[in-house]
């Protein structure tokens, strides 16, 4: 039976969707074309009449992925308008956001997996990450003329880096201290900042 374009049009954007969560899941390389389309309630033969490449659909699903995540962000913060650096800390240094494979941070699951793909999943990632220092800038920065870029870069590592590390042991008080030292290194600092503009 011929599928209509709304219908193709509709089920490329479901296969974007589910790929992200399954690629962030198995990673890029650990589910196959297969299994994928089989998530989306499709046959593999599909694929290829919806994107050029499995590399096309990581790119699509990584850009798919970041953008949720920003939104997440932005919707963390808006919950929050006072302090919402301290809301973002707060949801995604969290034993919840470490626990969520299929809809965590997909720099966390994927960051490692996408140094190793093609300049098209990389540009994505590239996007989302410049997306995440964004946010990150007009949280951080101050009013004394400093450029918050570096900040930005700075708490974007510390957190990331602590949801990997903490994926990555099997002690859960362990994986916990890495959460929350990376929270309270994150507050301390910006401590710092408020207290040296106050002094100014």
């Amino acid at each position: 039976m011929r599928v209509s374009r709304t219908q193709a049009a509709e089920n490329r954007e479901m296969v974007i969707d589910v790929a992200s969560r399954l690629f962030r899941e198995h990673g890029f390389d650990g589910i196959g074309l297969k299994d994928l389309m089989k998530g989306a309630g499709l046959t593999q033969g599909a694929f290829y009449k919806q994107f050029a490449s499995k590399e096309d659909l990581e790119a699509l699903a990584s850009r798919r992925a970041l953008e949720h995540a920003s939104r997440r962000w932005s919707d963390a913060a808006a919950k929050n308008p006072k302090d919402p650096l301290g809301a973002v800390i707060a949801f995604y240094l969290s034993a919840g956001h470490r626990e969520e494979r299929m809809d965590g941070c997909p720099v966390v699951a994927l960051g490692s997996d996408a140094a190793r793909q093609g300049s098209d999943v990389k540009a994505s990632f590239e996007a989302g990450i410049r997306e995440y220092l964004g946010l990150l800038g007009g949280w951080v920065g101050d009013a004394h003329g400093e450029d918050p870029d570096g900040k930005a870069m700075a708490v974007l590592s510390t957190m990331v880096g602590a949801v990997v590390l903490s994926r990555a042991v099997n002690d859960e008080r362990l994986s916990k201290q890495f959460l929350q030292a990376a929270a309270e290194s994150i507050q301390a600092g910006q401590a710092a900042d408020r207290q040296r503009g106050s002094a100014q």
